[in-house]
């Protein structure tokens, strides 16, 4: 009997691990952004592709999505880098007991978009006019993505601009320009409150002697 459990055992962990050889698959199950390490991504930019999707879903607009930087982000499934349609039709299967709304993969070698089966022709068409992205710019390429989908299905997405140097630049000179007019105007005051103060008592040698 015990023999029989081992040998059950034994076929019953590579099963498992075989079903679980999709990393996408376990994390997209209660999230909405699968980021692999390679993917090279900044704080800044997962948190604002982050708050994107956040802003999607808000919106009405459901749709998870998963960055593929390199073969070995696909597990036990690497024959399928380089299609990201294929993997979109295989990842949203895998989560199809959970989660029915849109699946965007987003590789080297373009996108790939599932929803359940249903045609999505129209909606990745509107994904022509972005390039392929090379690994480093997988973030910025997934989040134009989005907002084109969303756009495309009828739920714009509007996102706060990002800061730049041009933007940036006069402000800040302008404000440190200020704040030295200030301290110098400040500086003059006490100077000729100090010398008013002066003429009007100048000091004397004595003067210490007699209040002594």
């Amino acid at each position: 009997m015990s023999t029989l459990l081992v040998v059950l055992a034994a076929a019953w962990v590579p099963a498992v691990a075989a079903a679980d050889g999709d990393p996408a698959s376990d994390v997209l199950v209660s999230q909405s952004l699968f980021l692999p390490a390679d993917a090279g991504a900044t704080g800044a930019q997962q948190l604002e592709l982050e708050n994107l999707l956040a802003a999607a879903g808000r919106a009405g607009f459901q749709i998870r999505v998963a960055l593929i930087a390199s073969a070995s982000d696909l597990g036990s499934i690497t024959a399928l880098w380089g299609q990201p349609a294929t993997y979109a039709r295989f990842l949203g299967e895998e989560l199809s007991l959970l989660y029915h709304g849109r699946v965007l993969i987003v590789m080297p070698a373009g996108f790939g978009l599932y929803q359940g089966g249903a045609a999505t022709g129209a909606e990745v068409s509107a994904l022509a006019g972005i390039a392929s992205p090379n690994r480093k710019d997988l973030l910025d390429a997934a989040a134009a993505a989005v907002e084109r989908l969303a756009a495309a299905a009828g739920h714009p997405l509007s996102t706060p601009s990002k800061p730049t140097a041009s933007t940036r630049g006069p402000a800040a000179g302008a404000s440190a320009t200020i704040s030295w007019l200030v301290f110098a105007i400040g500086g003059v005051l006490i100077a000729a409150a100090w010398i008013a103060s002066l003429r009007a008592r100048p000091w004397r040698a004595g003067d210490r002697a007699t209040t002594a």
